[in-house]
């Protein structure tokens, strides 16, 4: 991967907060898209900026974003982008909201960034060359048994009723089980907090980013069926410090 992608990743991400950050918690108005998600004047904006940058610097690569849609995603070279993940979070003046960047080539995430520009903490991994927060090292935790695992998801309300059935008999086996922090909780994940993450409903922009996050922290990330994570996945995310904690996560969402 090109040095200069990290330069254009942090461009990305501080042409996201310049305006997602002058808007938080001022008045809003909220719209509802097609399906039923809120989005607001914040991230239209956000996203146009950084997708801006990319028709300057990047035009020969592809473009995936939640806001304004895909282009050219026959590049060899695709960026992934989410101006503000958790959107509810933003509306409601929760901090725990960020911006998400994905570069994806060949089908591989090469680098993943977790923008929280209230906690003015940025995560970044690149394949093979590890992950950091603000410049400093992390890694996943080294958890190898539920009974140690700390699990967490967005809400109970992301789940249909035979998937809240298996996160539920799943995170009943962990020693602790959290709920709330939209893309915050992939960071945790990768700076040795967190052990477990399990969603559902998501999109590629959701969860393209942390994974090139959480797999350069030495985490691993697929969707239910232990598939690795790509464009056309299903939107079901496993995220798991250890190969071992993510082989027990799978066989008790299967059973």
């Amino acid at each position: 991967m090109p040095a200069d992608d990290l330069r254009v990743a942090h461009a990305l991400a501080d042409a996201a907060a310049a305006h997602s950050m002058r808007l938080f918690r001022t008045p809003l108005d909220i719209i509802a898209k097609a399906d039923e998600s809120p989005v607001t004047r914040a991230d239209r904006e956000a996203e146009q900026a950084m997708r801006d940058i990319l028709g300057a610097e990047r035009t020969a690569d592809g473009i995936f974003g939640e806001e304004h849609g895909s282009q050219h995603l026959d590049a060899e070279r695709v960026w992934v982008l989410d101006p503000i993940d958790g959107t509810r979070s933003f509306i409601t003046g929760s901090p725990l909201w960020g911006t998400l960047i994905a570069l994806v080539r060949g089908g591989r995430v090469e680098l993943g960034m977790v923008d929280m520009p209230v906690l003015g903490e940025r995560w970044v991994g690149r394949a093979g060359l590890g992950a950091e927060r603000n410049g400093q090292a992390v890694r996943v935790r080294d958890c190898t048994s539920l009974a140690e695992a700390r699990i967490v998801t967005t809400s109970p309300d992301i789940f249909n009723a035979a998937d809240w059935q298996a996160f539920d008999r799943l995170s009943r086996q962990c020693a602790m089980r959290r709920f709330g922090g939209d893309c915050y909780g992939y960071a945790q994940l990768a700076g040795g907090t967190i052990d477990l993450v399990v969603e559902t409903g998501l999109q590629p922009y959701d969860y393209l980013g942390p994974t090139g996050l959480i797999e350069a922290a030495g985490g691993i990330v697929t969707d239910w069926e232990g598939r690795p994570l790509g464009l056309e996945s299903d939107g079901r995310v496993v995220a798991a410090a250890t190969r071992e904690l993510h082989r027990q996560a799978l066989a008790l969402l299967a059973s």
